[in-house]
């Protein structure tokens, strides 16, 4: 049903989406800082189970419309397109928020509140419904029909990059916490690339993308 270059398209568009610094990265970096790494990963997996709650929100919402009609279709990618830019150009101009993610520290609640409040950060994550509901379907073959299944097997893709990526930016940030406290601008660096690779993907889901 899905071809291997919609899967590995849609591979490779997910993963810069999701290794740029967001909310979830944002949250999972404060939480392993403030109570460390079994907490960040109980807080990854609430999240990745929100992410999907998320994705199948929208693979039976939109999916459905984008299987149906193309102005629709167009309609979502030209949004997530503009929304995508604007996400960009707010991470470039917000690029400390990541330092102040690592001096945030709060109470915790245990493993379980952690991951439920992952899993609400994940659920709510304006990026995933971006990913979801408009970078995704252009990865579905129409023709071929059953869109919104063809959205939820391709979004375990991202679901386990999501993963991965979480897992990997909550472990690290248990260990280098004392080398990025030494330079806010470590932060604003890391925060300005990943602004600039959001607008680029923007643009280029605007540009191109199945029509029929």
């Amino acid at each position: 049903m899905i071809s291997s270059d919609h899967l590995l398209g849609y591979a490779l568009a997910s993963f810069v989406l999701i290794v740029i610094p967001g909310p979830s990265v944002l949250f999972v970096v404060g939480r392993a800082l403030a109570y460390g790494r079994r907490t960040a990963l109980a807080t990854v997996c609430g999240n990745a189970a929100g992410n999907y709650v998320a994705a199948a929100c929208v693979a039976f919402g939109i999916g459905t419309l984008v299987e149906r009609s193309v102005s629709v279709f167009t309609a979502v990618k030209l949004a997530g397109a503009l929304y995508l830019v604007w996400l960009g150009i707010r991470a470039i101009r917000r690029r400390k928020a990541l330092a102040s993610a690592f001096s945030g520290v709060t109470e915790g609640r245990g493993d379980r509140h952690a991951a439920g409040a992952g899993f609400i950060v994940g659920v709510t994550n304006p990026k995933a419904l971006i990913l979801f509901g408009a970078v995704l379907p252009q990865f579905v073959d129409r023709a071929a029909g059953h869109v919104p299944v063809q959205m939820l097997l391709l979004s375990l893709v991202s679901i386990a990059i999501g993963l991965i990526s979480d897992s990997t930016w909550g472990v690290a940030a248990s260990f280098v916490r004392s080398w990025f406290a030494r330079s806010d601008r470590r932060f604003e660096l890391v925060g300005g690339a990943g602004g600039l690779a959001m607008i680029g993907v923007g643009l280029t889901v605007a540009v191109t993308g199945r029509q029929s």
